[in-house]
């Protein structure tokens, strides 16, 4: 059972960075997608970056530059990197992870980390 741990959130001003961290324990399989998702109260959630073991990442907003995603394959980790900060960013940012057991994908979920961009 793959268990993802999320870490990095807080507080920060506008126009400051962040690095957020997910770690899966469990892992068993190599073939696999990492994505972050993020959910501010009253909207659904929605994919800011996802990354495959192969390193093809993919944005949902390609125009704005500000987040990017990456991976470290040895110690079963995913990082977002996000810049410039705005408050519009404020949710809980949620790291996710789908394996393929060969003939199958198997979703997981972390259980979230909350962004605040305020002064």
């Amino acid at each position: 059972q793959v268990q993802l741990v999320e870490s990095g959130g807080g507080l920060v001003q506008p126009g400051g960075s962040l690095r957020l961290s997910c770690v899966a324990s469990g892992s068993i399989f190599s073939i696999y997608s990492m994505g972050w998702y993020r959910q501010a109260p009253g909207k659904e959630r929605e994919l800011v970056a996802a990354i495959t073991n192969a390193g093809a990442a993919t944005y949902a907003d390609s125009e704005t530059g500000r987040f990017t995603i990456s991976t470290d394959n040895v110690k079963n980790a995913a990082y977002l990197q996000i810049e410039s900060l705005e408050p519009e960013d404020t949710a809980v940012y949620y790291c996710n992870r789908e394996e393929y057991d060969g003939s199958r994908w198997h979703d997981y979920w972390g259980q979230g980390t909350q962004v605040t961009v305020s002064l």
